[in-house]
């Protein structure tokens, strides 16, 4: 028999609390759920996907009382748990995914100051993350010596590719003068920049002499950019939850609601990209990555009256579809669970009782086993080439 938790006098005092008060509680919530063991797992097998540097998406959905926030709490335990940064918001008239006026800066600004760790599950985690980036950037640079500035323009080059980046880099660096200055309201205009609490960009460029603020239109892109860096400053990754969408569903404005569910689709045809990894190979790694980067410009080159009956994808599905392109070392799990498949699926031609392929093909986790149409695992199912 496994043993049960133990209770701290704390969590039990917040639970209790919370009970009588009729909301959920915030901390010791495995003490007191019970089933849902499906959801839970599924959840969990999105948050190892994140914490794998993939991404997920999820819609929990539940008559009122269902339990959806308890739910939602649990699931943001878990992944502070497995080290993943937190953040989160409920979302309402004036806190939305898409707006004009301000609302949606609003809901980005209250999901970052609820931001958690694992060390700090109540919130308010935004300035020890930005501390551990620093803190890694001082150490890094003392060992090989180099200006602190220069070390933090290095380790966020890969953030030049997002919307933002720069002003993002530039606002860390001042950070890291006024923290090294002892200039507290340096440090707090960097963080007010960070949680997008500037209204103006006269004002943030008067405060840390960058350009642009985060704004409505910038929202979606800024919690891509903010999931890239808490993975720099050391932790596996980003969850971010949004409840109380019914909200979205009463706004008055058709054309609001309909701009908002747009913003949603535009979140999940993101996330539901194919982004490709492939194994580190030093001698061939720049050739495929130009490979990818010539399929999603430019599409097949092959001749189309011979690769019709396959259906192949159109330049612009290509482009669509594709997302990105990253080369990983044989200790990825997600390349481990990928040779997995190729080696099944290849040894299965010469050896059809071979245990994985068996397994793969009896659940279903091979799609010629999950298409039911003959013609459809023709032009869907996979090919085998020969060089």
């Amino acid at each position: 028999m496994s043993e049960r938790p133990s209770l701290r006098p704390r969590d039990r005092d917040t639970i209790l609390q919370a009970l009588s008060a009729g909301v959920v509680p915030r901390t010791g919530l495995a003490h007191i759920q019970v089933g849902r063991a499906g959801e839970v797992t599924a959840l969990v097998r999105d948050i190892d996907r994140i914490a794998d540097a993939g991404s997920a998406v999820r819609f929990v959905i539940g008559e009122y009382g269902a339990g959806k926030t308890f739910f939602l709490n649990l699931v943001r335990l878990i992944a502070l748990e497995r080290k993943l940064v937190t953040i989160h918001a409920d979302l309402a008239p004036d806190r939305r995914i898409h707006a004009t006026g301000g609302q949606a800066r609003g809901l980005y600004a209250e999901a970052v100051r609820n931001m958690a760790t694992r060390t700090k599950p109540d919130g308010g985690a935004l300035p020890s993350v930005v501390e551990r980036f620093i803190t890694d950037c001082v150490r890094q640079a003392e060992t090989d010596g180099l200006a602190v500035e220069t070390v933090i323009d290095r380790r966020l080059t890969a953030l030049q590719e997002h919307v933002g980046g720069y002003d993002f880099a530039t606002v860390l660096k001042a950070y890291w003068r006024g923290s090294e200055a002892g200039d507290e309201a340096s440090k707090a205009a960097a963080l007010r920049w960070l949680r997008g609490e500037y209204s103006t960009k006269t004002e943030a460029r008067q405060a840390l002499g960058v350009r642009n603020i985060i704004d409505d239109d910038d929202v979606y892109d800024s919690l891509k950019l903010l999931a890239a860096f808490v993975r720099l400053a050391g932790y596996a990754g980003l969850l971010v939850v949004f409840d109380e969408m019914v909200n979205l569903y009463k706004l008055q404005s058709a054309q609001a609601r309909n701009q908002n569910f747009e913003q949603i689709l535009r979140i999940v045809n993101d996330v539901l990209q194919l982004n490709i990894v492939f194994e580190s190979d030093v001698a061939i790694n720049e050739t495929v990555k130009g490979y990818f980067a010539n399929l999603k410009e430019n599409g097949l080159a092959f001749d189309g009256a011979n690769s019709a009956k396959y259906e192949p994808l159109t330049k612009e599905q290509f482009a669509n579809t594709l997302g990105t392109i990253e080369y990983k070392t044989k200790t990825s799990r997600m390349l481990q669970i990928a040779d997995s498949y190729i080696y099944a699926i290849a040894r299965q031609k010469y050896d059809r009782g071979f245990g994985v392929f068996r397994h793969l093909r009896d659940t279903r986790r091979i799609i010629n086993f999950a298409l039911e149409d003959a013609e459809r695992i023709k032009a869907m199912g996979i090919k085998y080439y020969c060089y």
